[in-house]
């Protein structure tokens, strides 16, 4: 049987790689960033607290950039992870293909749905705030038996 891992998620953190989101991604076994880098120091940061798979975004640009898919997929915990920035982008049935769950950015609003058992799971933008939507992460406890993500919000809007 396969041990539960606890998955950091992270996306748009635009070259910014907050302490706020450190503190939150401590402990965790893998972290998966969903593009928007900004800077490859970011993924040197993260590398720190956990191994990292990330893809790139549209902001990404360069010959660093170029070292990161545009796609991946990740097994933990006894579940399938597709990884993209832009979910408009997504050209898989991910039911079909057998994915537990895709992890996508780009609007930088959290979200988290279920659709024909999958779940698909936006972090937010843990880098610059951008007008008024939240700067945000997620944690998601995997395991054979569940798939539980939950957002956590890094920095409150100023008079929310």
């Amino acid at each position: 049987m396969t041990q539960p891992l606890t998955l950091g998620v992270l996306s748009d953190t635009h070259g910014l790689l907050r302490p706020e989101a450190v503190a939150a991604l401590a402990g965790v076994d893998h972290i998966v960033h969903a593009g928007d880098i900004g800077r490859p120091e970011v993924i040197e940061g993260l590398r720190r607290l956990a191994p990292v798979t990330a893809v790139r975004g549209n902001v990404d640009r360069g010959a660093w950039a170029e070292a990161f898919p545009a796609t991946a997929r990740v097994a933990l915990g006894g579940r399938t992870i597709h990884l993209l920035h832009d979910r408009a982008a997504l050209d898989l049935d991910p039911a079909a293909a057998g994915i537990d769950m895709v992890v996508s950015g780009h609007s930088h609003r959290p979200s988290i749905e279920t659709v024909e058992g999958v779940v698909y799971l936006n972090p937010g933008s843990a880098g610059p705030r951008r007008f008024r939507l939240p700067v945000a992460l997620a944690i998601v406890a995997l395991s054979a038996r569940a798939l539980r993500p939950r957002l956590v919000e890094l920095l409150a809007f100023p008079g929310r």
